[in-house]
């Protein structure tokens, strides 16, 4: 069976569960009407099924390659891409002012997943270009947002981030990639960069990255690093092309998988650059690129969950084995219905908890609000790490679905697999999205938190009669999750938060996703109850053993000592 676009799907979460009506009821996205989102679901649909699915195995059959310095891409990406960019696509949800629609987040990344199911790793090059269009939207200077905006986009130019280096990976402050003034308002940018995501591609006329790098004599650490436009062929002042610039592909990287999308070590020899922010602050101007490239990698793993489901579906659907009432195939054997249910209930969760953190983002931006910010802030990492997370678990049960097929590469099922892996690593890994949650995202003492678990709350008490069975144990588990926050939020000792963050971030995703299916069952008929009671039966009893290890505290990790964890 090929991909299918969920279409319906998102208009369900759109109409009645994340609550989209807000953001265009909004005098900044009044243009987004009922009319203009279902057609752009439909052409965005339309394209993910005829151009992009298509292209999913020739991307992994024939990965990208470096070649006499040019990288390689796999056969159909170009016109691929080409169908992208002239789509509109890169620039759904940029400034008009520079060729953008101007649409709302929640509906790019509504498009981003449905692009993430068809071939993951094109999708990667528009959805880097689109956090670069953001970053240099809030903090470049107006000449270099009129020279490269409109062209970034068009989807002519793309973006990359460049932050890894062989040294400093988490620990962005060890880096020593340098930029020295030139003189002229440019600087001189020297070091080399690691897995830089389409970092170059032989059908992209420029590529535009975005370099942390030291000016000389600044402070170490995080606070020492500044933020740099460094494009690989450099632009006259009417955006033509003009001469190469220091910049080189010095190799790519042999990945466990999404093999099509070029991962490349990057290499700045004196190449020209223009500072982006203020100086030594280029921390705050790259985050505005990795948060919103965060939803985006959440998106992905949902994205990869719902075309592994679709995959596994087709595969349990037609393949017939022992003995099977009904249609006589696996999918009426108890067990596969019990993992295909399950998969199907937790892409739903997981798909509306992405959206709910879109919604936050547009409310945010439409009407400056603390608490939409604050949510929207919340809300990301648990997007980022569940989503991620959702992908790898999804795949892998896919690949049960098929059994003995599953584990040959000829059946396609390994392949999101693989591809899923990434997303709990880049980005911030899953590890870290949980620390920020339990830290960062607890300065306000929880407030934000308590105010999400407060309207899950909310919502199972107002359920009907007929849903009083699944709203009592929405309503449990709400109570279980508040206090676990307000433990939390106690624990003076960072370390006692870190040890259960992980933990405590599913749960916290669990309870929200039990909130999201009760809305759908309220407002669905028999298949939507019926999936809710799957996902509240089934799935959110998992909350209580997650909150018991997130309130375990970190004594008894260090319990253990190194020299007891490395005996034989």
């Amino acid at each position: 069976m090929p991909y299918r676009a969920p279409l319906k799907e998102f208009r369900f979460l759109f109409d009645h569960v994340v609550g989209l009506e807000q953001v265009t009821a909004t005098e900044a996205f009044a243009e987004a009407t009922p009319d203009l989102v279902d057609q752009i679901l439909t052409e965005a649909g339309r394209l993910c099924e005829d151009v992009l699915a298509p292209l999913q195995r020739p991307g992994d059959e024939h990965p990208a390659i470096l070649e006499n310095g040019v990288v390689r891409t796999p056969p159909g990406f170009e016109a691929g891409y080409r169908a992208i960019a002239e789509g509109g696509w890169v620039g759904i949800s940029a400034d008009p002012e520079h060729g953008g629609m101007g649409l709302p987040v929640t509906l790019s990344m509504a498009v981003n997943d449905m692009m993430s199911s068809a071939c993951l790793s094109l999708q990667l090059c528009p959805l880097l270009s689109q956090g670069q269009i953001e970053a240099l939207e809030h903090h470049a200077p107006d000449e270099i947002k009129a020279l490269y905006l409109p062209r970034l986009t068009s989807g002519e130019w793309s973006g990359t981030m460049n932050l890894t280096e062989p040294q400093a990976g988490s620990d962005v402050g060890a880096l020593t990639s340098r930029a020295v003034p030139n003189g002229d308002g440019t600087y001189a940018v020297t070091g080399q960069k690691i897995y830089i995501t389409w970092g170059d591609a032989d059908f992209l006329d420029n590529v535009c990255h975005l370099v942390l790098a030291r000016l000389p004599d600044a402070p170490e650490g995080t606070r020492g690093i500044s933020l740099f436009l460094v494009p690989k062929i450099l632009p006259e002042e009417d955006g033509s092309l003009g001469a190469r610039n220091g910049v080189r592909t010095v190799s790519l990287e042999h990945k466990l998988g999404i093999h099509g999308s070029p991962t490349c070590v990057m290499e700045y020899d004196g190449a020209t650059g223009w500072l982006i922010g203020e100086e030594n602050a280029g921390m705050a101007a790259m985050f505005t690129m990795m948060n919103s490239a965060r939803l985006g990698v959440g998106v992905q793993g949902v994205g990869v969950a719902e075309g592994a489901y679709q995959h596994a579906l087709a595969y349990a659907l037609d393949r017939r084995q022992g003995r099977a009432g009904g249609t006589g195939t696996i999918a009426e054997h108890a067990d596969v219905r019990r993992m295909l249910t399950g998969m199907k209930a937790d892409i739903f969760a997981a798909r509306a908890i992405a959206m709910m953190n879109a919604v936050a983002i547009d409310m945010s931006g439409a009407t400056g609000e603390a608490e939409w910010e604050a949510r929207a802030a919340l809300l990301t990492p648990i997007s980022k790490a569940f989503g991620a997370d959702l992908g790898v678990a999804v795949a892998q049960e896919g690949i049960q679905v098929h059994g003995g097929m599953g584990f040959v590469e000829e059946t396609g099922a390994a392949q999101y697999a693989r591809d899923a892996r990434i997303t709990t690593i880049y980005e911030g890994t899953n590890g870290i999205q949980a620390m920020d949650l339990v830290a960062r995202k607890m300065k306000d003492g929880g407030r934000a938190a308590r105010a999400l678990i407060d309207e899950v709350a909310a919502g199972a008490e107002a359920a009907p009669d007929e849903l009083r069975a699944l709203a009592d144990e929405v309503a449990t588990a709400a109570a279980a999750l508040r206090d676990a926050t307000e433990w939390l939020v106690a624990r003076e000792d960072l370390q006692d938060r870190f040890a259960g963050a992980v933990p405590y971030l599913r749960a916290f995703a669990r309870v929200l996703g039990a909130g999201a299916h009760l809305k759908a069952a309220v407002a669905g008929g028999d298949a939507r109850r019926a999936l809710a009671e799957v996902y509240i039966h089934r799935l959110l009893p998992e909350h209580a053993g997650l909150l018991a290890q997130a309130r375990a505290g970190a004594e008894g990790l260090y319990a253990l000592s190194l020299d007891d964890l490395s005996a034989a």
